[in-house]
């Protein structure tokens, strides 16, 4: 049996395609279609379902537009309640792909309607499963993530949900079955997942902490609620658009690709209270960008920041792209909800200094600059990465904010002093660098290649938690 993975990096997120005799199947799609489409024509095949493991928080999904564009029968598992025309599973029934059998296996505790999908291939021999966000390799499912949508449904509960879940439907199953996991290494939705996509359920068996056969529901609960970091903001928005449904992709793509000249672009920020969104990398838009604009690059996680930092998921957006990255910029903003992009700069930011409107800069030094500071001058050092890895090792005597928590610690970047600010690598420092710049913070500057160089010099380092780390 043939099983397609097609993981998106960006997203730390992997759907599924199955085909047998012309009639296919995806599982967990993302918001864009296109591809499956593409690869269903290239089988010569018809998409006949599209299986969701659950609604889920962290994308939107694109199994509306493939009901629409493949005619495709969507179908989710026990008791999901979706606004449009799908079909709920029962458990354990069957579905039919060519020669191929999916079979529904209700596994709540991420959130309720969590299911997996059992594979069965032409010979009748269970292949493998598809487990959503129940089963990752290396870690499980987040239960905390279904409170946000309905209150009652506390992560304890839900823990004790997918604790019986696994034990009573996932770990009686043959080792020998491949497990597919909804996503990998990077997502918000588990807290130490693996960088491999896949794994024999066997293997998971020995080697993941939540399968170990001798722990009790009471240890199970507490192991997976211990280092749950506060989940993105953008997550239960998310959620609601998978259950009520969305807009089109082809209808917001229409209304996003709207060029503006830089008159006409400053013209539409000021009369609608657009961000302006500047999708460069962090090099190129230290050296020159339109005031008041937010780096996100593409070259990161950038649809993952993007939620994190950009509060209002209906937020209209004005786009900043390098040539022919207009589209990419608007499809990885919809994936995660962001579907009020109103048009970008024609041209780019080239064409707005060719306008000679006014552009601000961004202070950046190496490594062996800051090393030399910190000998001669003794700066403030705010460091910007997520505590686990400033917990891990950090610049002694350097202070702790991790970027998806600076507009709640805005009060401790200075004004009356320098400082300098650094992440891993120098992506998020320069996100954090153009909100302090639109705050009106003017007297810092951030470190090219981030505590990654840093590490490389002489710079006095500490691998525990200094009292001046900021919670």
């Amino acid at each position: 049996m043939k099983v397609e993975q097609i993981y998106t990096g960006c997203l730390a997120h992997a759907a599924y395609y199955i085909e047998s005799k012309g009639v296919a199947a995806v599982f967990d799609p993302l918001r864009e279609v296109q591809p499956y489409l593409e690869r269903a024509k290239k089988d010569n095949a018809k998409i006949k379902y599209v299986f969701e493991t659950h609604f889920h928080a962290d994308f939107v999904s694109g199994h509306l537009d493939l009901q629409k564009k493949a005619g495709a029968e969507i179908v989710f598992g026990p008791g999901a309640k979706p606004a449009y025309k799908a079909t709920t599973a029962r458990d354990n029934q069957i579905f039919e792909v060519g020669d191929y059998k999916v079979k529904v296996i209700h596994t709540p505790g991420h959130t309720m309607e969590s299911t997996t999908y059992l594979l069965i291939d032409e010979n009748g021999k269970e292949h493998g499963l598809i487990t959503g966000d129940t089963l990752f390799i290396g870690d499980v499912g987040r239960p905390d993530l279904a409170q946000h949508v309905v209150a009652d449904l506390t992560e304890e509960k839900l823990a004790a949900h997918l604790y019986d879940s696994l034990r009573n439907r996932i770990m009686p199953l043959n080792d020998d079955l491949i497990v597919y996991p909804n996503h990998g290494a990077g997502s918000a939705c588990g807290k130490m997942m693996s960088k491999e996509t896949t794994d024999t359920l066997g293997h998971q068996k020995k080697v993941n902490y939540a399968l170990r056969p001798d722990m009790t529901k009471e240890e199970f609960i507490k192991e997976l609620l211990t280092g749950l970091t506060t989940p993105p903001g953008y997550f239960p928005k998310n959620v609601i658009m998978n259950i009520q449904g969305y807009e089109s992709l082809d209808q917001i793509m229409d209304r996003a690709t709207t060029p503006y000249s830089p008159e006409a672009f400053e013209t539409v920020a000021n009369e609608t209270g657009a961000l302006v969104l500047d999708t460069r990398n962090a090099e190129d838009f230290a050296k020159g960008f339109i005031p008041n604009s937010i780096n996100i690059g593409l070259d990161g996680s950038f649809a993952q920041w993007v939620g994190e930092m950009i509060p209002d998921i209906k937020q209209e957006i004005l786009l900043v792209t390098y040539k022919d990255k207009e589209e990419e910029a608007i499809t990885r903003l919809s994936r995660v909800g962001y579907d009020n992009t109103v048009g970008f700069l024609k041209g780019g930011f080239d064409s707005w200094k060719g306008a000679n409107k006014a552009y601000e800069t961004s202070d950046r030094i190496d490594a062996t600059t800051l090393e030399n500071l910190i000998a001669t001058k003794k700066p403030l050092v705010i460091d910007v990465r997520k505590k686990s890895e400033y917990d891990s090792e950090h610049v002694i005597g350097a202070i702790n904010v991790p970027l998806n928590e600076i507009n709640q610690h805005l009060a401790q970047f200075p004004k009356d002093q320098p400082f300098v600010l650094h992440c891993a690598g120098g992506y998020r420092s320069m996100i954090a660098a153009s909100i302090l710049k639109q705050r009106g913070w003017q007297d810092f500057t951030d470190v090219k290649g981030g505590f990654d160089a840093i590490s490389k010099t002489s710079i006095p380092v500490s691998d525990y938690v200094c009292p001046t780390t900021l919670l």
